[in-house]
């Protein structure tokens, strides 16, 4: 007797799979939350902190895409399009729960500021110190950083003017900068 194998194609066609779930096929659907369900997992975990929550944001933000998916004209990767209702969601949420807050004190953003951080801290560590600043500062660099908008974008997205965003950055920056130099000083015992 042959064992039987189960086969998990893993390369499904995104395509296809996409226009059965704009037309409510729940297994098509169950695919593409599957494949896509980890990685918007992290983007929501960027912007918050507590895991549950992050699911929270995450499980919302897979409601909307499967609202909206026959709004989903094929410009542009599927990943991409999923990823942008993530963050909206996640900032949807942080204001929900009123976290959001930005500081307004000015800062003299046009001195060069120096990105030359060294470092062997390991990302979960780095995944801490980022939640540990103000959530204003967070967002901002979460946003500009590591997805990559631009600071109209971001301006326009969290409803801050371009200046409140590039301030916002600029400290968020200052101050992971700040912790990492302690941290090294700790590690190498020049403290």
């Amino acid at each position: 007797m042959k064992p039987f194998l189960k086969v998990i194609q893993l390369h499904k066609n995104e395509a296809a799979l996409i226009k059965r779930a704009a037309k409510n096929n729940r297994e098509a659907q169950h695919i593409l939350f599957e494949l896509h369900a980890p990685k918007m997992l992290s983007v929501c975990r960027y912007y918050i902190k507590d895991l549950q929550h992050a699911e929270e944001a995450m499980l919302n933000g897979f409601l909307k895409v499967f609202s909206n998916i026959k709004s989903y004209k094929g410009e542009g990767s599927f990943e991409g399009w999923i990823r942008r209702i993530m963050v909206r969601e996640s900032i949807s949420f942080l204001r929900r729960k009123k976290q959001i807050e930005f500081a307004t004190v000015d800062v003299d953003i046009k001195h060069d500021f120096k990105n030359t951080i060294k470092t062997d801290i390991e990302v979960a560590e780095i995944q801490q110190l980022i939640d540990r600043l103000p959530e204003g500062y967070k967002m901002v660099f979460v946003m500009y950083a590591i997805e990559g908008y631009k600071h109209n974008e971001i301006a326009d997205m969290l409803k801050i003017s371009e200046g409140t965003s590039k301030s916002q950055l600029f400290k968020a920056r200052k101050l992971l900068q700040q912790q990492i130099n302690h941290i090294n000083k700790r590690s190498y015992g020049t403290s």
